[in-house]
């Protein structure tokens, strides 16, 4: 797993500008490449409960989600599309790993997406 994450996760970032047209090729591999990472991430998340814990949110959230699915959320326009990308983020996470949070706390691996869910 830790392979893959490092090796053969790609997605590029391009100017807002060049990819705003949703016909053009950077903007289709581009999104091609994220929801292959969000799928990859899916798959991360499974190995929860048999691969230790530490290691899986490392690789998921450390790795996956900050290094590379942030930077792309953060860079598509606020709409349905960012909506979208959350939603499918949000799904892949255990719901066994807020169990234990407090009321309006969140993992610290989460804190930028969480920041970038508020607004």
């Amino acid at each position: 797993m830790k392979k893959s994450v490092e090796e053969d996760v790609f997605i590029p970032l391009y100017p807002k500008s060049t990819v705003e047209d949703k016909s053009s090729l950077r903007s289709k591999f581009q999104e091609r490449r994220f929801w292959s990472a969000v799928k990859l991430l899916s798959n991360v998340v499974l190995w929860d409960g048999i691969v230790q814990e530490d290691k899986v949110r490392d690789l998921g959230l450390s790795k996956l989600l900050n290094c590379y699915l942030l930077l792309n959320i953060l860079n598509t326009p606020l709409g349905l599309d960012n909506i979208e990308k959350c939603n499918k983020v949000v799904a892949c996470l255990p719901e066994r790993w807020f169990q234990d949070l407090k009321g309006g706390s969140t993992l610290p691996e989460l804190q930028n997406f969480s920041q970038h869910l508020l607004q």
